[in-house]
C-alpha cells in the first residue's frame, strides 16, 4: 500500500482503543522505517501508535513475539533493580489484542510513551555518550541469561554484510551510473569490500547474545531537562546476534558528531573521544560479556557496520528508494555517502581506536 493510500491511523486506533476518544493524534520521530504518532487521550493519557510496512517487516507476528518476550524480561528486571528503568510496554485492548494487520499485511501496534524524556539526533557531550554506553551493555546485561532459542528472527539475513554486498552487485550490475555521487559510494565500496568478511571469518570466536538490533543515538532516551539515559526504545529488531554487531552500529551513529544527515558527507569525521566514552559506559556494566576476540574488535565493528549501512542506502538509492523512507531527491545516495566517509574516518584511525579500547577494557574493574 502506498503511502498515500495508507489505512487511516484514526481507523487503527479504534481497534486498540475501542470507545476511548482521544483528542489528538499527531506525526513523532524521524524514523526512517515505521510510521509513528503520538496519542493524546482525553485522560491526558499518552500513547505512541506504530505501523510496520509489510514491505521491511513481512511477518509482524513475529516482531511482536519477541517484543512480548524482551519486555517482559525488562520489567521483571526493573521491578527488582534499585534504580527504575522505564521500560516501554504494549498496548492490549480490551480483548487481550496487541496487534492489528490491516489488509495489506502492515503491522499496527499501541506502545506506552515514556513521560519525562528527549531523544537527540546527534550527540553533544562525552557525557552523553557514556550515558548511551552503559545503557546498551545494561540492556545486554539484563537479558544475558535468556534463552536465544525462544526468539525468532524478524529479518532474515540482517547484518549479514556479505549478503548486502552481493544485492548491491547484482543491482548494480543493470543500474544506469550518472552523478560523481554514485561514482564515488562506487568506488568506495570497490575499496573496501574486503572489510565485508570481517565478522563472518571470526564468528566461532565472537560473543553471540540476545541484542537490540539498531541501538542508534535516537532510540535511547534522555530524561528531559539532564543528560542521564533513561531508557532504550524502538525493540523491533531485537534477536540473537553479534553483541559486536551492536557495538558497532551503537558506536557508528553516535560517534559520528554531524549526524546521519547533513549537507557534507565529506566532512563526516568519526569522534575518538565519544568512541572512548561509550566504551567506559559500556564497560562500566558490562565488560565482562565480552571475550578477548570481541575486544580486539571493536572499532573495526563501527567500520564494518558504517559500510554495511552505506551500501544498504546505496543499494536503495538504485533501486529507487524502496526500503528506507524518503523525502527528498537522492537522500539515500546523501546518506550513503555519510556513511562511507565515516566508515573511512574510522579505518584511518584504526591505531587510535585499537590503543583507546585496549587502555580501557584493560583497566575496567569487571574484567
Amino acid at each position: 500500500m502506498s503511502r498515500k493510500t495508507m489505512m487511516a491511523p484514526e481507523k487503527i486506533l479504534a481497534f486498540f482503543l475501542q470507545n476511548q476518544p482521544q483528542i489528538s493524534l499527531r506525526p513523532l520521530g524521524l524514523g526512517k522505517i515505521n510510521d509513528t504518532w503520538l496519542v493524546t487521550l482525553n485522560s491526558k493519557e499518552r500513547l505512541v501508535l506504530q505501523r510496520l510496512p509489510a514491505a521491511v517487516f513481512p511477518d509482524p507476528q513475529c516482531v511482536m513475539h519477541n517484543i512480548r518476550l524482551i519486555t517482559n524480561c525488562l520489567h521483571a528486571w526493573s521491578q527488582q533493580a534499585e534504580v527504575h528503568v522505564p521500560f516501554l510496554s504494549l498496548y492490549t485492548n480490551p480483548d487481550g489484542e496487541d496487534l492489528f494487520i490491516d489488509p495489506d499485511k502492515n503491522g499496527w501496534r499501541l506502545l506506552t510513551y515514556i513521560e519525562g524524556s528527549r531523544t537527540v539526533e546527534e550527540l553533544e557531550s562525552t557525557q552523553q555518550a557514556y550515558q548511551i554506553g552503559r545503557m546498551l551493555g545494561r540492556f545486554h546485561t539484563i537479558l544475558a541469561d535468556v534463552d536465544q532459542d525462544r526468539l525468532q528472527e524478524p529479518l532474515p539475513g540482517f547484518h549479514d554484510t556479505l549478503s548486502y554486498l552481493e544485492k548491491y552487485d547484482r543491482i548494480s550490475r543493470r543500474s544506469a551510473v550518472n552523478t560523481l555521487e554514485e561514482i564515488t559510494c562506487i568506488q568506495f565500496i570497490g575499496q573496501m569490500r574486503d572489510i565485508a568478511a570481517t565478522f563472518a571469518e571470526r564468528t566461532d570466536t565472537l560473543t553471540r547474545l540476545v541484542i537490540h538490533g539498531d541501538p542508534k543515538a535516537s532510540n535511547f532516551l534522555f530524561a528531559e531537562n539532564d543528560d542521564i539515559v533513561i531508557s532504550i526504545i524502538d525493540l523491533d529488531t531485537v534477536q540473537a546476534g553479534l553483541l559486536l554487531h551492536d557495538l558497532g552500529d551503537c558506536l557508528r551513529s553516535c560517534c559520528n558528531r554531524q549526524g546521519e544527515e547533513h549537507d557534507n558527507p565529506k566532512g563526516t569525521v568519526f569522534s575518538a573521544d565519544y568512541f572512548a566514552a561509550i566504551l567506559k559506559g559500556y564497560g562500566s556494566v558490562a565488560a565482562s560479556l565480552l571475550g578477548d576476540a570481541d575486544l580486539q574488535l571493536l572499532s573495526d565493528a563501527a567500520g564494518l557496520i558504517s559500510f554495511e549501512l552505506g551500501i544498504r542506502f546505496f543499494t536503495d538509492h538504485l533501486c529507487g528508494n524502496r526500503y528506507f523512507k524518503t523525502s527528498r531527491k537522492n537522500q539515500n545516495l546523501d546518506r550513503a555517502l555519510i556513511q562511507f566517509h565515516l566508515a573511512d574516518s574510522i579505518i584511518r584511525q584504526q591505531p587510535l581506536l585499537q590503543t583507546i579500547a585496549a587502555d580501557i577494557f584493560r583497566t575496567s574493574p569487571m574484567r
